[in-house]
């Protein structure tokens, strides 16, 4: 037969035995060239053959087929099978979680369906593809992607009053003026719109996403009571499903986005452990490459930097493996400050350059982007390199959108100051009092604790001892109200050295 003639020379292999046996092709290569001589019209004509064998053979196991079946009747210019199939494979993808794959099979499906001929139904069916499309986007924080997936279907879902698919476009809608517009009453607007109409309508996944993402712009706005309530809510629905990597994520996304930010560094610290042991469990990659930078985060906040460092670049390593750029930002933005704190000046300048160079690629939180060219220029100055345009720093300072970063940027250009000359000691001074004043007004009592401990520097320099040893103090119960283990035990020996 052809086919032993092809394998007796080597182009093909057998696989299982007789009659359950298939041929494979040895190397990639040949196939390629095999299938390229084909003309295109019988190429689609045998994918679509080829689709209709499996289903009939398989008809009790067509699950584990999905992917081929796919794959041949988008080959076959199947479009309609085609995108069912597409769906199937995405939705088994994003249950594993493997979001990338799960993306890329909700493009494969929108691409057939738009080629379809136009019914209301096909019209439905849209709306379906291009919202679960952009839905996976915001799990990797791709927003700007998840507003071009749904851009085209906002009106029809509107127009159709699909309720479900318009809370999950809002939620998106809410997500994007947030993160890259920072538009918070925008923000705002949208979520609360999906928060109602899921909880009107009661789809768990509607409400889980609205209710995660006001999360994020509620805490980012130093809401910290409100974002909590909401992340607990969809922390609950993801205890509902039993969904190991969801719990894990939302304990994560609990410990950083609230506790962290709020300075509540014991709490972040114990709730980022439950969410790591958790994400080990599920032994997913997306949950654990979450969990080690969030609880890296932690450690950092707790003042315990060996475990930061060692939590971080393992989130940092898995977060590049599955794509996860938002993740990548936040890793390496706070590998730089643990190698910063330590003045590993070059280590930090590498993790700050990479962070900036994801984040600008992202195209997500112009402020963000804005806070690593202040970071840098930090080290500029730490690395006795003056030539720092002090002028930029301040707009950017000043053109922060995200209250929880108001006194971070403050205190930043503050330490430039004081350490770019002698001179900028009064402009220096001023911009620590705005840090303290800012982080005072915005309860992020953990970078009140920095700022106090950078005053003390500062009144150390001047020659002010008394005035320096207050000011630690002040950083000092700050620290210990935290439960800033590490940054209390510091603090207390630069105290000591002071007196």
């Amino acid at each position: 037969s052809h086919l032993s003639a092809l394998k007796d020379s080597e182009l093909l292999y057998e696989r299982g035995i007789y009659p359950q046996s298939s041929y494979i092709f040895r190397h990639a290569l040949t196939r390629e060239v095999v299938y390229n001589s084909i003309l295109a019209a019988r190429r689609k004509k045998l994918h679509l053959e080829i689709a209709n064998a499996i289903e009939d053979i398989n008809k009790d196991s067509l699950d584990e087929h999905y992917e081929a079946l796919a794959g041949h009747y988008v080959g076959g210019d199947g479009y309609e099978k085609g995108a069912e199939y597409c769906r199937l494979v995405a939705r088994k993808y994003a249950k594993a979680p493997s979001i990338n794959d799960a993306i890329a099979y909700s493009e494969k499906r929108v691409a057939c369906l738009e080629r379809l001929p136009r019914s209301s139904d096909v019209e439905k069916q849209i709306i379906d593809a291009r919202t679960a499309l952009g839905m996976y986007y915001t799990y990797v924080a791709y927003m700007v992607e998840a507003w071009e997936a749904v851009k085209p279907v906002v009106e029809l879902a509107l127009k159709s009053d699909y309720k479900r698919r318009v809370s999950q476009i809002y939620t998106i809608m809410g997500a994007y003026y947030d993160w890259v517009k920072e538009d918070l009453s925008e923000a705002l607007k949208y979520l609360r719109e999906a928060i109602k109409i899921a909880e009107e309508i009661g789809d768990p996944l509607s409400i889980w996403a609205a209710n995660h993402w006001i999360g994020h712009t509620l805490a980012n706005n130093c809401e910290f009571e409100e974002a909590l309530a909401h992340l607990e809510r969809s922390l609950q629905i993801n205890i509902a499903a039993k969904a190991l990597w969801g719990i894990a994520i939302m304990k994560n996304c609990i410990a950083d986005t609230v506790y962290n930010t709020w300075g509540k560094a014991d709490m972040a610290y114990q709730v980022s452990s439950e969410g790591l042991q958790l994400a080990e469990e599920s032994g997913d990659i997306h949950s654990k490459a979450d969990a080690y930078t969030n609880h890296g985060v932690a450690c950092w906040v707790k003042g315990f930097l060996d475990e930061g460092e060692a939590c971080l670049l393992k989130g940092l390593d898995l977060g590049n493996r599955i794509n996860f750029a938002a993740l990548s930002v936040r890793a390496n933005q706070y590998l730089g400050d643990i190698y910063f704190a330590r003045a590993e000046y070059q280590k930090a300048q590498e993790y700050y350059g990479k962070g900036l160079s994801v984040a600008e690629r992202l195209g997500v939180m112009p402020s963000g982007v804005s806070f690593f060219r202040v970071a840098l220029a930090r080290l500029k100055v730490m690395n006795n390199e003056k030539d720092v345009d002090l002028e930029s720093l301040y707009v950017y300072a000043n053109e922060n959108k995200f209250k929880y970063m108001e006194g971070t940027f403050s205190r930043y250009v503050a330490e430039i100051l004081l350490n770019i000359d002698d001179r900028h000691m009064p402009e220096a001074e001023e911009w620590v009092r705005k840090a303290i004043e800012a982080d005072t007004r915005n309860r992020t009592r953990m970078y009140l604790g920095w700022d106090y401990a950078l005053y003390a520097e500062l009144l150390k320099r001047k020659g002010d001892l008394v005035g320096a040893k207050e000011k630690l103090d002040r950083a000092i119960e700050i620290y210990r109200e935290c439960g800033a283990d590490g940054w209390l035990k510091k603090a207390q020996q630069d105290l000591a050295a002071i007196e």
